[in-house]
């Protein structure tokens, strides 16, 4: 290979986030980053503790400088936290608060945190403004449905991180809030004209490129007005036209994971990397499914596709000057120290809510009404459990769900029920009700958006199903 041609390959492979099993990094991760490798993305499955972790970025950095990133919006979508939940509401409670303030206190823990085990970049805080309650993948991850709200949480979110040297990633550009279908998926559409567009979505988004956001992650979305039916990710409208123009974005873009069935079912991965790069981006989120064939497939791809014209050599070189400056940010400051201080445990005991009134817990039975995950959130445990250890607890699946038994075994005790969504899933909202009906004194603790509500005594919303979310319940239950 002459020098030339590994000249190239270099630029091509610095525009891969690469994914991979486990809580050591393999060889072939180790010998890319030698030979430029953008960088890696980290999933639950990668995280086993921090002194692991620790151990884990400091081998990636030995072999080169890469963007070490994951999700960790607090919430529900947790990574560092994958196993227990996370200690921080999401950014619906946040939202609920309406501190801006607080907000800024949660990023910064969660981005000390981060940066003590070795990560500088968050895929965080998500912008969507969540006008669609049936969303299927934003829903609490979102601040709120005002555009306003949404875009001072999120500036807050950005210094948070930023103030100690965690990269904000500002997510899901142009809007993934106003979606009903999840672009894990397949391709949602956002169906709304260019002004409304700017009066809502990009709100927070234009608010977050002046508060200098280090990058912004792409969505899978299509917007008919602004992209025809081509995922925003693969549209020059959406990334040069509109971020990088109108906007004025000179920070990276980042894409959201490609092997989403938006664009594997679509363009596939390699060509959706070369599309995408030529669209406007700087960085290919690669996600957990593709193997290193899959890497090595996109890497000559992306050669061949300079070399045939489709994607200028000087759309690389972009890139390749933009992440060079997002390193050299990077190395700007010291590790701070973790400082979490019980702030995630504060906000979520301001934001929790109760209506209605709550007699003394009688041997209490808890039934726990089941609902799937989605693919962001992954199998992440949430329920009241750990917080209420004299009550005997059911998971229930609400089609296999047998009310009368349950009812019979709540009989003389205080019955909680407590959903997740509710609003989302007609069989949750059958099965609470039947059980509120018959038993009016039934506490019911919503963990999701508190969209609906059932006539039961008392109802708590937590606007999230973190650990912290049902310890601020709880505690609320039992006072």
């Amino acid at each position: 290979m002459s020098q030339s041609d590994r000249g190239l390959r270099r630029l091509a492979a610095g525009t891969l986030l690469v994914a991979f099993q486990g809580t050591t990094a393999p060889d072939w991760v180790l010998r890319e980053l030698e030979n430029g490798l953008g960088g890696v993305t980290f999933f639950g499955f990668n995280v086993a503790d921090p002194d692991r972790l620790r151990s884990l970025t400091a081998s990636l950095r030995a072999a080169g400088e890469p963007v070490i990133s994951l999700d960790e919006e607090g919430g529900d979508v947790t990574r560092l936290a994958y196993h227990v939940g996370s200690p921080y509401p999401g950014n619906a409670a946040l939202g609920a608060v309406d501190d801006a303030e607080l907000t800024h206190r949660v990023y910064r823990a969660i981005g000390s945190e981060l940066a003590a085990c070795g990560i500088n970049l968050d895929m965080a805080p998500d912008a969507d403004v969540n006008t669609e309650a049936d969303n299927p993948v934003i829903g609490t991850r979102s601040f709120g449905d005002d555009p306003a709200l949404v875009a001072r949480h999120t500036v807050a979110a950005v210094q948070g991180l930023q103030s100690v040297n965690v990269a904000a990633c500002v997510k899901h550009f142009p809007g993934h809030g106003a979606t009903r279908v999840d672009s894990h998926l397949a391709i949602p559409v956002v169906d709304v004209t260019l002004d409304v567009l700017r009066a809502r979505e990009l709100v927070p988004f234009r608010a977050a490129i002046g508060a200098g956001t280090k990058s912004i992650m792409t969505a899978h979305v299509a917007v008919p007005s602004l992209t025809g039916r081509t995922p925003a990710t693969l549209s020059p409208a959406a990334l040069t036209e509109l971020l990088r123009g109108e906007l004025g974005y000179d920070g990276a873009v980042i894409t959201d994971a490609m092997d989403m069935h938006a664009i594997t079912k679509s363009v596939g991965l390699a060509g959706g990397a070369v599309l995408s790069l030529a669209a406007g981006s700087d960085l290919i989120c690669l996600g957990p499914l593709p193997t290193y064939d899959d890497v090595r497939h996109i890497i000559d791809e992306i050669v061949a596709a300079v070399r045939d014209g489709r994607l200028p050599a000087a759309r690389l070189e972009e890139a390749a000057a933009r992440l060079a400056a997002l390193r050299a940010w990077f190395g700007s400051a010291a590790s701070p120290s973790v400082e979490q201080n019980g702030v995630g445990l504060h906000a979520a005991r301001r934001a929790v809510r109760l209506t209605g009134a709550m007699e003394p817990l009688v041997e209490p039975l808890v039934i726990e009404v089941d609902t799937p995950p989605t693919i962001a959130v992954g199998d992440v445990p949430w329920g009241v459990g750990p917080w209420l250890p004299q009550a005997e607890i059911i998971r229930v699946k609400p089609a296999d769900a047998d009310v009368p038994v349950l009812l019979a075994k709540a009989t003389d005790r205080s019955l909680v029920v407590v959903v997740k969504d509710a609003h989302r899933n007609e069989a949750s909202r059958e099965l609470v009700s039947a059980l509120v009906t018959a038993r009016p004194d039934t506490t019911v603790i919503e963990m999701g958006l508190p969209i609906w509500r059932p006539d039961s005594a008392a109802y708590i919303a937590t606007y999230g199903a973190a650990r912290a979310n049902a310890q601020a319940a709880i505690e609320l239950l039992t006072a």
